[in-house]
Parts: structure tokens; C-alpha cells; sequence
């Protein structure tokens, strides 16, 4: 998908965005799909694996404990790529329930592969956008966590616009939190970090729960899967920052 805007610089793009402004904006995404090769396994994830596991904007509101034929928590994870780090929690943490959202195809074929090799059924993914997930799909006060782990940072300036952190997503996100349920974020880009705690830190109805001596920050927590790509970069010197805030009550 091509960025069908105006590339001449703007300096009203260059922070973020009102909690007014409309999360559904003409032409503006925080992605951008793009063509990838199907190995076979990946075929087999969305064509056998995705009936049982995969889920549409066409079903509505879903009723999670019937969706998973139980009561557990909830954990969503927006953006989760080859989905190695997902695999890793649910197979990890059999007594909660993950949801991931993604785009790309591959890698929701992949997921979908290496869930049913594993015989993993708490899991369940979506391939839509996940502003509409959030507003379309999951009820209010449902989820314990949600995770948005390394989005695209869109460095330039012209593209800050594009980012997925906002004022009026971090809102959506509260609303889908239950009281004292978690937003965790993480990002490799400084920038991008300090722009994720300048709208989280604005937020009305979140804490930060990090301590006094690493605020904004917390420390990269053990059950955040170290990834191949983020395990490259500490071996590179490239900083991780992680953030987590909690709902109030």
C-alpha cells in the first residue's frame, strides 16, 4: 500500500494527534502491506489451520469466554510478524488466552503453521486492521493485556502521522482494558520511545508502573520473549526501551 499523501513537510504531523481525531482517516495507516514469497508451511497455516483459529471483522463483538470455551486472561498482541514471540507466550502460559493481530500474510500463515504443530489452543489471530478489531470486535473492559511490541516507527518527519501511537488509539486501548489491565509497548527507535511516553504520559485513566530511577521506562520484563532481530541489536549496542501502563480502576 502506497502513502497517498502529501510528502511536503508539516509541522502539524510532527506530534501527535488530538484524542479527537478520528481513529478511521482517510488514506492514513500505521502499516503498509507488502508482497512476500509463501513457503509451503505458511500456505498450510492459512488454508487448513486458519477455519479453526483464524477470526474475521465479519463476526462482530466477540463473547471471549465462549470464543475459548473458558474464563482466563486475555492477552492481545497488535502487530506480532513472523510471530515467533507470540508462539513462545501462548505455548508458555497454557492458562491464558492470546489474541494477535497482523497483516502481513506470511506471517499469519506462519503463526497459524507453528500454533497447530504445537497443539496450542489458546490462540486465535486476526488478519485485519487492528483499529477496527479494537472498536469492532473485542468488548469493553475485556482484556488484561494488550501488547504492541516494535511498530513502525515511521522516523520521518512527513510520516509521524502514520504512527500507530496516538491520543485516540491509546484511549481505545483503555477502553479495552479492564481496570488495572496493562499497555505494553516496546520500540528499538529512541525517538519513537520518547514519543510512546510524551502520549502516554497524557493519557487521562493510565499510570506508568515503572520505578522512580527508570521512568518512563521498565527494564525488559522476563516474559517479554527476546527476539531474534532485538537479541541482534543488543549484540550491535542498539538500545530497547519498553514501557508498561496500567489502567486505572
Amino acid at each position: 500500500m502506497s502513502d497517498t499523501h502529501d510528502d511536503r513537510p508539516d509541522a502539524a504531523t510532527s506530534a501527535p494527534e488530538s484524542p479527537a481525531a478520528p481513529l478511521h482517516r482517510r488514506g492514513i495507516k500505521s502499516y503498509v502491506l507488502r508482497a512476500g514469497r509463501m513457503t509451503i508451511a505458511q500456505t498450510r497455516g492459512l488454508e487448513e489451520v486458519w477455519p479453526r483459529l483464524g477470526l474475521t471483522l465479519a463476526e462482530g463483538r466477540q463473547d471471549l469466554d465462549a470464543l475459548f470455551g473458558r474464563r482466563a486472561p486475555r492477552v492481545v498482541e497488535i502487530g506480532f510478524g513472523m510471530g515467533a514471540s507470540l508462539i513462545e507466550q501462548a505455548e508458555a502460559h497454557p492458562e491464558t488466552d492470546f489474541i494477535g493481530i497482523e497483516v502481513h500474510a506470511p506471517g499469519v500463515g506462519k503463526l497459524l503453521d507453528e500454533a497447530d504443530k504445537r497443539g496450542l489452543s489458546n490462540l486465535r489471530v486476526y488478519r485485519e486492521d487492528a483499529l477496527r478489531v479494537l472498536e469492532e470486535c473485542l468488548p469493553e473492559a475485556s482484556l488484561d493485556t494488550l501488547q504492541l511490541f516494535f511498530p513502525d516507527p515511521w522516523p520521518k518527519t512527513k510520516h509521524h502521522k502514520r504512527r500507530i501511537v496516538q491520543p485516540a488509539f491509546v484511549e481505545l486501548v483503555r477502553t479495552r482494558l479492564k481496570p488495572g489491565g496493562t499497555f505494553h509497548l516496546a520500540t528499538d527507535w529512541a525517538a519513537y520511545a520518547e514519543w510512546m511516553a510524551e502520549v502516554m504520559n497524557a493519557a487521562p485513566g493510565y499510570r506508568n508502573t515503572a520505578a522512580a530511577e527508570t521512568a518512563p521506562y521498565v527494564p525488559r520484563p522476563e516474559f517479554r520473549p527476546l527476539t531474534k532481530f532485538e537479541a541482534r541489536g543488543e549484540r550491535l549496542g542498539h538500545g530497547v526501551w519498553d514501557l508498561i501502563y496500567a489502567r486505572d480502576a
